[in-house]
């Protein structure tokens, strides 16, 4: 008997609290429904792709074909979800990575040094990941799974102001009602649900949207047998604001690398072969090029340009279902540069539960008074400072549509500056510079006494703020 079903065997639900729909199959809609399954007799999985047995891209999940990275606070939070499931990610081919010591990273001020840390995490596609997931779902009882199926509208309760059902129609155009006492919108970022809600009176909810006009290109290749480098993945960073290319490689399971190259400001990387080297060899530095010039190729090169960061607002409004949620990117859709999409999706499902047991307790199991707003309102504190950093950071670019930088994102911006330009002289700076990124600790950490010192000094040394040529240039 696995500890997921010696777990649910424990815990006295009551009745009403019977079923959970959750639409979308993806990753936040996987940890939802994992999360679900702590409260609910049963939680139904409603995704219209058919799910592959093995690791493959769905229809679905368009940038499926694309890096993606697990950073180590969402690595912890999978921890949390699915005890072991790194374990079972590296029998499946991930390897793991120290992302100090094993991810040479190039910076406007050159690359960062590099040495043993503790911010470490899986290294994989979002393919297996994804099927790791499932996997694991796969042994709850408590899942169900609608697919191939899509949600065409919401059902209204007859006597409250929340949902009754779902309406379904599944691959032969059949058409049925699937009725919960809650559920969860994960249907990714062209979520349809704030047209259903308007169909049922509710306001849409107001969105707010800064796209930098990012889009990417991807292929995999075969790692050469003769390549004996020491670092598991590379970065070479864009420089705002002239110079908006960027890459990366990724060494993934089966041996094979994959290459995502990036241009910002509608400086697209290309999809034909010669296009695609020569954006490549083109970067702040030529290693990634290097790399792959005489590489095996084993896919084509796809690309991805849905990349707005896109913010839903239903936290400020006042009329909702009692019983209707959203989570990941059908509320908060961020940039997929920063690579904090997965990790938000699971610090977003440990918030759900809290704050199930926070309405269960005031309310009483079965009870959903306010609930819809106050998850929403929650939400917030996990969104909030990913926002942020992302929607910051592309407001250094020219050509970005949205709100403009105030005052204060603008100071922010120049402190950051600061910290950058220490980072490849200065270890104990990158690595709180890192603990940021992998959301281990607060934005705030940086402004600890001793790097302000660092920045000050800096600024004294440097008042113009250049960074010399032999500096950029660096060593790997």
């Amino acid at each position: 008997m696995t500890q997921a079903k010696k777990q649910h065997q424990t815990q006295a639900l009551h009745p009403e609290s019977a079923h959970a729909i959750v639409i979308g199959g993806s990753i936040a809609g996987l940890l939802a429904a994992r999360v679900l399954t702590d409260h609910f007799e049963r939680v139904t999985i409603v995704e219209r792709d058919p799910l592959p047995s093995e690791p493959q891209a769905r229809p679905g999940v368009p940038q499926s074909q694309h890096t993606h990275i697990l950073l180590t606070q969402g690595y912890h939070s999978l921890e949390t979800l699915f005890p072991g499931i790194g374990d079972s990610l590296v029998a499946q081919g991930a390897t793991r990575i120290d992302w100090l010591a094993e991810c040479p990273i190039m910076f406007p001020s050159g690359w960062a040094p590099r040495f043993p840390s503790e911010i470490k995490a899986p290294l994989c596609s979002r393919t297996l990941l994804e099927q790791v997931i499932r996997q694991q779902l796969e042994r709850n009882d408590r899942i169900r799974w609608a697919t191939p199926c899509t949600v065409t509208q919401f059902i209204p309760h007859p006597q409250r102001a929340a949902l009754h059902a779902v309406q379904i129609k599944d691959a032969q155009g059949k058409i049925a009602e699937l009725s919960a006492q809650l559920i969860v919108d994960a249907s990714g970022r062209n979520s349809h649900a704030p047209q259903w809600l308007q169909h049922l009176g509710y306001a849409p909810p107001q969105e707010t949207i800064i796209d930098s006009g990012l889009g990417y290109a991807s292929r995999w290749y075969r790692r050469p047998c003769e390549f004996f480098e020491d670092w598991k993945s590379i970065y070479v960073m864009a420089q705002a604001p002239n110079y908006p290319c960027l890459g990366a490689l990724f060494q993934l399971e089966d041996d094979r690398w994959l290459v995502t190259l990036m241009g910002i400001n509608h400086n697209y990387p290309s999809t034909n072969e010669a296009g695609f080297l020569d954006f490549a060899s083109h970067l702040r530095s030529p290693v990634i090029y290097e790399a792959i010039k005489a590489a095996e190729p084993l896919s084509k090169i796809y690309s991805y340009r849905g990349t707005a960061n896109r913010q839903r607002h239903y936290e400020k409004l006042t009329q909702l279902p009692e019983n209707f949620i959203s989570i990941g990117d059908a509320i908060c859709a961020f940039n997929p540069v920063y690579g904090q999409g997965v990790t938000i999706a699971a610090e977003s499902a440990i918030a759900l539960g809290q704050c199930l047991q926070h309405q269960h307790k005031r309310y009483g199991a079965g009870q959903w008074t306010g609930f819809s707003r106050y998850f929403h309102q929650q939400l917030v504190s996990v969104t909030r400072t990913p926002w942020l950093m992302a929607t910051g950071e592309d407001l250094r670019w020219p050509q970005t549509v949205g709100n403009q930088p105030d005052l204060i994102t603008k100071l922010l911006q120049w402190y950051m500056d600061q910290v950058v330009s220490l980072i490849n002289e200065e270890g104990d700076v990158y690595q709180a510079f890192l603990e940021v990124v992998h959301r281990l600790k607060a934005p705030t950490s940086l402004l600890h006494s001793q790097i302000l010192k660092k920045v000050i000094a800096k600024r004294i040394s440097h008042p113009s703020g250049e960074v010399s040529t032999s500096s950029v240039r660096g060593q790997l």
